[in-house]
């Protein structure tokens, strides 16, 4: 890990009220412009920041700042930590468990079948194998494909289901969406053409008294049977 320092400006703000060293050699130090150094020091900068002693936190010796005091031109150094932080590893392919990494080529199977639109690295994350096995899988030249079957990698504990759900999420943007099967809602190209509701029922009304004609041509044919 490299060794940087802590707080800069907090830090520039207490070499300027505790020392005499010069703007430059504060800029330095704190990786910061000499003009805001000196804003600092005027007040027009850093106002409400409390000053950090870097004696205090071990990243500077009251030695240095003398030497630096008296040499405007050396430069100062930071003290080596005493503790060191180990750097972060970077990433590198998922580890799988020796009791699962026989079932690797089932899952691989299972994702190759289920989810062609996933990339050989995004498998290669879910499950922690290698380009080549994926290949071969795909193409039925593995070793063991006679006795292989498709099983999902998360109920065999290689991948969680967020994982899966994410890079099937990454594989699947930009690719064209499927075409709808079954009934489905019309367009509005088509449904605007259509008549409203209410006209088709204001031209499906009656006229009142061709109601009653009717009405009264039913009733006199009875009376004229009786007759």
């Amino acid at each position: 890990m490299a060794n940087q320092l802590l707080m800069p400006k907090a830090t520039a703000v207490w070499l300027v009220d505790n020392t005499a060293l010069s703007f430059d050699q504060i800029a330095q130090f704190c990786n910061l412009h000499p003009l805001e150094v000196r804003a600092i020091a005027d007040g027009e900068s850093a106002q409400g920041i409390k000053g950090l002693d870097p004696i205090m936190n071990g990243q500077l010796s009251r030695d240095e700042i003398a030497a630096a005091e008296a040499d405007p031109d050396r430069r100062l150094k930071l003290l080596e930590p005493k503790v060191r932080v180990p750097e972060s590893k970077r990433k590198g392919p998922r580890y799988t468990p020796l009791s699962k990494r026989q079932d690797r080529p089932n899952a691989i199977l299972w994702l190759v079948r289920n989810h062609p639109e996933l990339k050989d690295a995004q498998i290669s994350r879910l499950v922690g194998t290698t380009k080549s096995t994926i290949e071969q899988i795909r193409e039925r030249t593995h070793w063991n494909s006679a006795n292989l079957q498709p099983l999902d990698p998360v109920t065999l504990g290689l991948c969680s289901q967020i994982d899966l759900d994410l890079e099937v999420q990454r594989a699947s943007r930009g690719q064209p969406q499927p075409a709808p099967v079954g009934d489905t809602l019309l367009p509005a190209s088509v449904t605007e053409k259509l008549p409203a509701a209410d006209e088709k029922k204001e031209d499906e009304e009656l006229d009142a008294d061709a109601v009653f004609a009717k009405l009264s041509s039913l009733k006199r044919a009875p009376e004229e049977e009786e007759e």
